[in-house]
């Protein structure tokens, strides 16, 4: 089996679950690593995880002297894992990481950069910009390959970090679904159409501009529209979101949920998706493709998006969806205030009409990739015994 060594910034996060099932079937064996956030992680997908400190959501400074904490004592910390073929890094703070423990068993191990978001930082105009920049310069040199979730990300910001040369695995924030080949099941209906209408929020709820514009929203709907909240808050962007919540009379804020087991009742009890973030407006949130717009659409939820953004333009190619060209509670009225049942149907069919293979990772999706690592180590191997024999 192709041994894989994941070094990865948050534990806890769901989406970390998923890669590592998603590698291992398609044929890795996995070695998981990385910080924690909160609790102990105690398993992942059967792995038990090696913890290599503790960050905070957030603080970008206590995060670096994690980073350079960990660099100093990955040597100990990975003392009992064997010489891995390919060290795939999540985010860049493991990126740095993953160049020391190359170092560690003995060069020649071939790093693949999996960049799902591009950080704030990277992105400023002073000189924390410059030197963010030039440190992601430095790390990703010599990288094998970059697994991106968004191509707006290559196309924005990664096509002047990375060489020209470094090849682009694009693998989405589709739902993981290994029980049969893709679209082989037919996905739950919603809920009864008819008001009140219902709008989900799932997965990471840290933008406030979308809290307060659902707020004024419902509430200018006088009870028609509903907004159900599930999820991880980002608690430090928001002054009081628990109490904020409370106080909203047409929101329901629900908790987190289990990914992918709680999936079709979740989205079934919506009839459209928010897929809106300003977190990072005009940037990270206009490139990104999210992981609840493939979760909503695969089980029938109708997404609501900006235009202009990449999640727009997805829909828009696609022609399913509803997309908003300014951001006010009069849009959002012109949009749904005279929502009736026919017109929701044909919105939920023009989502259930499209290739179910859209929305979902399958079993051969994952041997793609876990392919594409094996040529990856393959490669390195065969140039190193070239290079010796020379």
């Amino acid at each position: 089996m192709l041994r894989v060594l994941y070094l990865v910034h948050d534990l806890s996060d769901p989406a970390v679950n998923r890669r590592v099932k998603m590698l291992q079937a398609g044929g890795a064996d996995v070695t998981l690593a990385g910080f924690r956030r909160g609790k102990p992680v105690t398993s992942i997908e059967g792995l038990v995880p090696i913890e290599l400190g503790v960050t905070r959501d957030g603080r970008f400074g206590q995060r670096l002297g994690a980073v350079v904490r960990a660099a100093t004592a990955i040597g100990s910390a990975l003392g009992a894992v064997g010489r891995p073929d390919v060290i795939v890094a999540r985010n860049l703070e493991m990126l740095a990481l993953a160049r020391r423990a190359v170092s560690i068993f003995g060069g020649a191990v071939p790093v693949v950069y999996e960049c799902l978001d591009i950080h704030r930082l990277l992105l400023r105009s002073d000189a924390v910009g410059v030197a963010m920049r030039g440190a992601e310069r430095f790390f990703s040199r010599d990288v094998a390959m970059l697994v991106t979730s968004s191509p707006a990300f290559v196309e924005e910001h990664l096509s002047r970090v990375l060489d020209p040369g470094v090849p682009i695995e694009l693998v989405e924030n589709k739902v993981l679904e290994l029980a049969g080949p893709a679209g082989t099941e037919t996905p739950p209906a919603p809920r009864r159409a008819g008001p009140p209408w219902r709008i989900g929020w799932f997965g990471a709820l840290r933008c406030r501009r979308s809290l307060e514009l659902l707020s004024a929203f419902s509430r200018s709907m006088g009870g028609e529209v509903e907004v159900i909240l599930r999820g991880r808050p980002a608690y430090g962007e928001f002054a009081d979101f628990d109490g904020y919540v409370a106080s909203e009379p047409y929101f329901s804020f629900l908790g987190p949920y289990r990914n992918p087991d709680d999936l079709p009742a979740i989205y079934g009890d919506v009839h459209f998706v928010w897929a809106i973030d300003f977190f990072e407006e005009g940037q990270n949130s206009k490139w990104l493709l999210p992981n609840r717009l493939y979760e909503g659409c695969r089980h029938g939820g109708v997404p609501i998006a900006m235009r202009g953004t990449e999640t727009g333009k997805f829909l828009e190619a696609r022609g399913c969806g509803l997309l908003l060209s300014e951001a006010t509670t009069d849009a959002l009225r012109a949009m749904l205030g005279s929502m009736d049942e026919v017109g929701y149907a044909t919105l939920k069919q023009r989502v259930t009409s499209i290739d179910p293979a859209t929305w979902i990772c399958g079993i051969d999706d994952c041997r793609m990739l876990v392919g594409k690592l094996r040529a990856l180590a393959a490669l390195r191997t065969d140039g190193a015994a070239i290079e010796a024999a020379a």
